[in-house]
């Protein structure tokens, strides 16, 4: 696995080793001992979620405030823009955002430690994305950022140039401004 830097802290895209042939391919989609030692951490995952959306589906920016998760994702079919949104108020990155294209035909990972927030746009017609989660999905901490929020200014790759599909929870999000942050 080759693991590179992000402009975030401790956040990090990592690129399995893909073995193929005419017949297909075959990688290795984690390992807990070479991921913690990629990324210098000893995080263990006790969760993992499967999604499947539709073209022009954003789901985030999501977060916890107690319960906060680190999330290794990918995507198994089509493609998304996933971003990440430092909201750590200790970190150097604070308020930052990175974001890239994750896809079944590239098959990158993108670490995304606790203390940050989450999401992506799906650019494809479906896609089926996976996360690998370091705690629980627990309802009464998460939290929603507007995708769309003026202070970020995150720069999303809109379909036809066409307002996303969003959830009721991600219509309703905080602004960056006022979002409870973690320490």
């Amino acid at each position: 696995m080759k693991l590179t830097k992000t402009p975030l802290n401790d956040a990090y895209v990592i690129e399995p080793k893909v073995f193929g042939d005419d017949r297909g391919f075959f990688y290795e989609s984690f390992n807990q001992k070479v991921f913690n030692e990629l990324t210098q951490t000893n995080y263990s995952f006790v969760q993992d979620n499967h999604s499947k959306s539709s073209q022009g589906v954003l789901r985030g920016l999501h977060y916890q405030i107690q319960n906060a998760q680190g999330k290794l994702v990918r995507v198994t079919e089509g493609s998304v823009y996933d971003v990440a949104v430092d909201i750590r108020k200790s970190s150097s990155t604070f308020g930052k955002w990175f974001g890239l294209v994750l896809s079944a035909e590239n098959k990158k990972m993108f670490w995304i430690p606790p203390g940050f927030a989450h999401g992506f746009y799906v650019i494809s017609p479906t896609c089926e994305f996976l996360y690998k989660t370091t705690d629980y999905y627990a309802p009464p901490f998460e939290r929603a950022i507007l995708w769309n929020d003026k202070d970020l200014k995150i720069d999303w790759p809109l379909v036809d140039n066409r307002p996303p599909m969003l959830s009721a929870k991600d219509q309703s999000g905080f602004s960056f401004e006022t979002a409870e942050k973690v320490e």
